[in-house]
């Protein structure tokens, strides 16, 4: 393994790659994959230290492609050739059965990922609940909690969650080691409590959207706002994350700022992004998409460099005239009516049809 690369203890015993890889660019609305070709890839990465992949129950076909891929990696691994995988998956039950949950379908989606995935127990379970309006979440986290006693999950996490509705979890006795929110330099609402929650009660962040969909990135410096339809429905989301912060002009700002720190480490854009959530507080590990391992190199990238002091207090100048997003981690996305939740699937876990 690359000693370049850091690691992270999330719990006792259980350390992750800091990078950590999000498959969800190889679920089946991605286009088609290669399947030799990405395991190839997934091996060099993992073989470069980058050893904790990112996955869910609702990323369609992801879950079986890790499976296939472990059983070919698997022998390696025991023999101490290669270095050991950490696969950290959700549990995502569809908006609709949200008000009848069940232990049973929670045991079923449990089963369900430990057949894709072709393992005895899930490294790491992220639950996801999609209307806090709905009661109901806190015993659906103890179906979970019943699941690692029965020796099928290792550790239990969660997604999405604000700081009141996590608490919730923790005062009734759960021992939550992390919670994945979306996190950027555009999206700073995990800060403040959430932050403060984590240090209080030892959980720690997993972020996804650190690049914005890859619009922190130079591609998009002194560009023009792109205009609809956009190519994809990840754009879309954080277009709209762009005009929370204020707009294009200020978001172009932004980019010009980064970029004269990236010029400054040899960087890019996206790096500096990363970087700058990376050095955050309770942030345990960052999650990048890695569809093709073309990206390696940029990847390590993130390991040869520090945002120091300076570079910290020129982007927060420019942070300190953003204008939203406001409110609690996911609360615009959660909010079924608005444009950010119109975009969402609520559907795709299906687990009554398997």
């Amino acid at each position: 393994m690359c000693a370049d690369v850091s690691r992270i203890e999330l719990a006792p015993g259980y350390s992750i790659s800091h990078v950590i890889l999000g498959l969800w660019q190889l679920s089946g609305g991605h286009g088609p994959v290669d399947e030799e070709k990405v395991f190839e890839d997934l091996r060099r990465m993992v073989g470069a230290g980058l050893t904790t992949f990112d996955c869910a129950d609702i990323y369609t076909g992801v879950e079986e492609l890790i499976g296939r891929f472990l059983k070919r990696y698997r022998p390696q691994s025991l023999s101490g050739e290669l270095p050991e995988i950490q696969i950290h998956t959700k549990y995502v039950p569809d908006l609709e059965a949200l008000p009848t949950l069940s232990r049973e379908y929670t045991e079923a989606v449990v089963d369900r990922s430990l057949r894709r995935l072709d393992v005895e127990c899930l490294d790491l379970v992220q639950f996801h609940w999609w209307d806090f309006d709905i009661p109901g979440h806190v015993e659906a986290v103890s179906h979970l909690v019943e699941a690692q006693e029965a020796g099928k999950i290792r550790h239990l996490a969660v997604t999405n969650y604000d700081a009141k509705h996590l608490l919730e979890i923790l005062q009734a006795g759960v021992r939550i080691v992390s919670n994945q929110v979306q996190y950027s330099v555009l999206d700073r609402r995990p800060e403040g409590y959430l932050v403060e929650l984590a240090q209080e009660y030892g959980f720690q962040l997993l972020c996804y959207g650190t690049v914005a969909g890859g619009f922190l990135s130079d591609r998009y410096l002194g560009k023009e706002a792109p205009q609809e339809p956009l190519e994809n429905r990840s754009l879309t989301k954080y277009r709209l994350i762009i005009e929370e912060f204020g707009g294009w002009d200020l978001f172009q700002d932004l980019l010009h700022k980064l970029s004269g720190i990236a010029d400054q480490h040899g960087v890019g854009i996206a790096e500096t992004a990363i970087r700058h959530i990376m050095q955050k507080q309770a942030v345990a590990g960052v999650i990048v998409g890695a569809r093709s391992g073309a990206h390696l190199e940029r990847l390590m990238q993130l390991y040869g460099f520090e945002l120091d002091e300076r570079d910290s207090a020129e982007i927060d100048e420019v942070l300190s005239r953003a204008q939203g997003p406001v409110g609690p981690v996911f609360g615009l996305e959660r909010n079924r009516t608005g444009e950010h939740g119109r975009i969402m699937k609520h559907d795709l876990n299906r687990v009554r049809s398997e």
